[in-house]
């Protein structure tokens, strides 16, 4: 099962003792805006086809609504903040790794840190539920797979399964283009990233009208110390270095690659790790949700290269420093952190070695811009790896882009 029983009575009691401890507090906008805000919201879901909700489901989206914690001890974020969002599933034993690294990076008390969630998983909150370094803010996909046991989007008793025939089974769901029926545990990570982008970008009162760049790592991403500084030193270069870039990664596009070491700076094809863009990026990407939501691929960045960025007509460089400022450690796949307890262990032993150039900035503004072209990777013509055939993942992918696009819950296009 995706989501342990158990647990749903011990998280019922959490979410009521939250929501009563923090329903007081303030987030920055006035109570007039956040009335009118609700109201809006509540009418832009109503227009769009979203499945029916279980209790689970309705209370984690409640908790969305929650302000940042540690607003005590961080009132004040900085004007020119690039905020962080950090994607998980359910591997703990990265995410500690990844969080104790964000602990040592310079400039993250003067941002705000999202953490998204695929549905709920005890051992990934309380790793959260301890971060005392910066304002941090949970929110919780309510449609996830995983919160849905016996309806879609999770699984349901007539859906269709391996290679069935819908006709000689009598069961529901369309296959990819191997013949394979959809998985849930599989389907949930490009669910989850597309959920995430539109309520990051269009549904939080605390980022939708946010105009500058948002940094998008994972659980499985080793942040060094230098990294945010990197970051703004990359964002503020950009318009002037590199005009044709779409974004700043803090990594190479190779994951195994740490860099070129070299004098200067570097454009390339978007990666992965670390990477982030500004609202105008956004809305080219929201403009192309057929083209993601449609691609026979359960891999979101897959997507993205094969079938979003080429539709763009010009290719997507974004811009990095020659040495990284983030690794990529994961040996287990996301879909295999969920499921079982236990399902993939590499119990999240990690060596990376921060050296005295990985604690300060090591960008510097002088550099002239290497560009890689033709580089190696997916692209246009890649007919993506299946698992994405369902029309009714399809479906609820595109409801994910409508969820906020009435004119009060989002920035005009």
């Amino acid at each position: 099962m995706f989501l342990e029983l158990g647990k749903l009575q011990e998280l019922g009691f959490w979410l009521l003792d939250s929501l009563s401890t923090t329903a007081s507090k303030n987030v920055g906008d006035d109570n007039d805006d956040d009335s009118a805000y609700r109201r809006d919201l509540k009418v832009a879901k109503g227009l769009v086809a979203l499945p029916n909700q279980n209790d689970l489901s309705l209370k984690l989206e409640r908790l969305n609504d929650l302000p940042p914690r540690n607003l005590d001890l961080y009132p004040n974020l900085a004007k020119d903040r690039i905020i962080v969002v950090l994607y998980v599933h359910n591997r703990p034993q990265y995410l500690k790794v990844v969080v104790d690294s964000l602990s040592q990076v310079t400039g993250i008390n003067e941002t705000l840190l999202i953490v998204s969630h695929d549905g709920y998983f005890e051992d990934m909150n309380k790793i959260i539920d301890g971060i005392r370094f910066c304002q941090v803010k949970q929110i919780f996909a309510p449609y996830s797979p995983h919160l849905f046991l016996d309806s879609f989007p999770g699984v349901s008793a007539r859906d269709c399964k391996d290679k069935d025939v819908a006709s000689q089974k009598h069961c529901e769901g369309n296959p990819d283009q191997y013949g394979n029926h959809r998985s849930p545990r599989i389907v949930s990570l490009k669910h989850h990233w597309w959920w995430m982008m539109n309520t990051v970008w269009d549904g939080l009162r605390e980022t939708r009208k946010h105009e500058g760049h948002i940094l998008f790592i994972e659980e499985d991403h080793f942040i060094y110390p230098n990294a945010y500084r990197n970051l703004q030193i990359l964002t503020s270069l950009k318009p002037e270095k590199c005009p044709d870039c779409y974004a700043a990664n803090l990594a190479p596009s190779d994951v195994n690659s740490r860099g070129e070491g070299w004098a200067s700076l570097i454009a390339e094809r978007m990666g992965n790790v670390g990477y982030a863009f500004n609202r105008t990026v956004w809305k080219k990407i929201h403009n192309k949700a057929r083209e993601f939501c449609f691609f026979d691929d359960y891999n979101w960045d897959i997507t993205m290269w094969a079938t979003v960025y080429p539709s763009f007509g010009s290719p997507v460089y974004s811009l990095r420093g020659s040495r990284t400022s983030a690794v990529h450690f994961g040996r287990c796949g996301l879909h295999q952190g969920q499921g079982e307890k236990k399902a993939c262990m590499d119990n999240g032993m990690v060596n990376i070695h921060v050296e005295d150039a990985d604690k300060v900035p090591n960008i510097a503004s002088d550099w002239s811009v290497h560009i890689y072209k033709n580089q190696p990777g997916y692209k246009a013509g890649f007919k993506g790896w299946g698992g994405w055939g369902d029309d009714r993942d399809r479906h609820l992918c595109l409801s994910f882009s409508n969820m906020y696009r009435s004119t009060g819950t989002s920035s005009p296009m």
